[in-house]
């Protein structure tokens, strides 16, 4: 563990007006990890040089509410599968995610694949990342994982692809090729939700790409500039009818508001790419042997 000094950290993000409280940083085989409170709120970053991007972030008072936008948003996954009973989550960062997931889905199973056993013990000691036989963390590569997963014939009712390093989505984790792989895990009713950014330099090369083997999915975006989940499935994608009354029903079953998630909103916030179709048809698509060049 380095000892630094405190760093501001994007003030605005959170109407923060003090300087951020530096409480661990650590270097990595592949980042550097810090995080920093500032007050009850507690945010995990890469590097104090990246620009103030939170891999994750939690209340310490209220550590159920989630902070961060694209949390919020890939729940919209529900709205799809509402009863995932076997979740996939490639990246980490501080486990609220799958923290989140088993509150609300106790009895389901929860498997979590990080690169950098760093990260897993960052979660565990900082941000009260909840381990038992149905929640388990792996140390590995996604792509290796899932490649794994597929010779042994594994299923899975939602897979989360939320995997970053200090850049963006690592290129091996955004081609054609692997999203086949990833489609191949899928259950028939299963439903993949992936954490990009909308000012991403591969926009276009990303869309294209999951268009290639999912056909149409969902754009789920609000106001904010940064976040966009792409929601796609093995299945048709549900008609807007279909998608209000899953909301419905959902809405009687579990109660979302405790995590500060609106399912009325998170429901508009859905954009099917068979309505709006948003990048060039001669976009080019990622592959292995094509792979992105440079950073998103």
């Amino acid at each position: 563990m380095l000892k630094v000094s405190p760093v501001r950290l994007f003030p605005r993000l959170f109407n923060m007006k003090a300087t951020e409280k530096v409480i661990y940083v650590e270097q990595s085989s592949y980042s550097t990890i810090m995080v920093v409170d500032h007050g009850d709120l507690r945010c995990l970053k890469f590097s104090v040089n990246t620009k103030n991007v939170f891999q994750s972030c939690y209340y310490k008072r209220a550590p159920s509410k989630l902070v961060l936008n694209y949390t919020k948003l890939l729940f919209s996954g529900l709205l799809i599968n509402d009863s995932p009973k076997n979740v996939l989550i490639i990246g980490l960062g501080g486990g609220i995610l799958s923290n989140t997931l088993h509150t609300l889905y106790p009895e389901s199973k929860i498997t979590n694949v990080e690169i950098d056993p760093v990260m897993t013990k960052v979660a565990r000691d900082y941000f009260n990342f909840f381990e038992s036989d149905e929640v388990i963390s792996i140390n590995q590569d996604g792509r290796l994982f899932v490649q794994t997963a597929q010779t042994k014939k594994q299923t899975f009712d939602w897979i989360i692809l939320d995997a970053f390093d200090s850049n963006y989505i690592p290129e091996h984790l955004v081609t054609k090729d692997f999203l086949e792989e990833v489609k191949s895990l899928l259950t028939n009713d299963g439903v993949l939700s992936a954490n990009t950014f909308i000012n991403s330099a591969l926009y276009d090369r990303e869309s294209a790409t999951y268009h290639s083997v999912f056909g149409d999915f969902f754009n789920v975006r609000n106001q904010d500039r940064y976040n966009r989940i792409i929601l796609t499935s093995k299945q048709n994608l549900p008609t807007k009818n279909e998608l209000t009354q899953r909301r419905k029903t959902l809405e009687k079953t579990r109660d979302l508001s405790v995590y500060d998630i609106n399912l009325n909103d998170l429901e508009g916030f859905l954009t099917s790419t068979k309505e709006q179709h948003d990048w060039p048809k001669n976009t080019l698509i990622l592959t292995d042997k094509h792979p992105p060049i440079g950073t998103g």
